[in-house]
């Protein structure tokens, strides 16, 4: 590993290095063991069934952004305040579970990478890219 934290000579400049990695997985596996136990009591999480689809790590290891779902809705924004209340709490867990000496600032965000797919494949099934993607009546000829 070079100065700086990038994870070597073949690793794209501004890629995450491989520490950020490993500890950017094991709180997401974290995460989404202490929410599905219900370690946040607070009323609003009662049956939220809260899916953590991935954590981003700072380089500097002292910040971590949760990207979260809820699963089969499409309301988690209402849950976000709720989440960083408990941010503090979820970040003392995570430091205990992981031995970290220094757990990262946690920062719920919520996902929107479901509803992006959604869109594009509602764009191609529509008539007009259907249309453009449709077999051209000049193939099959030489």
């Amino acid at each position: 590993m070079t100065r700086g934290g990038s994870s070597g000579a073949g690793a794209p400049k501004g890629a995450p290095s491989q520490r950020q990695l490993r500890v950017a997985e094991a709180m997401r596996h974290e995460l989404a063991g202490l929410l599905a136990r219900g370690e946040l009591r607070d009323p609003a999480l009662h049956d939220a069934n809260i899916t953590v689809t991935s954590v981003s790590v700072s380089p500097d290891l002292r910040r971590a952004t949760a990207f979260v779902t809820r699963l089969g809705r499409s309301d988690v924004g209402v849950l976000l305040p709720v989440l960083n209340r408990g941010a503090a709490h979820l970040r003392g867990a995570i430091a205990r579970a992981l031995k970290l000496r220094l757990a990262p600032e946690i920062v719920f965000v919520a996902d929107t990478t479901l509803d992006q797919a959604a869109g594009i494949e509602a764009l191609l099934r529509s008539p007009e890219v259907a249309r453009d993607l449709g077999p051209h009546p000049d193939d099959g000829k030489t």
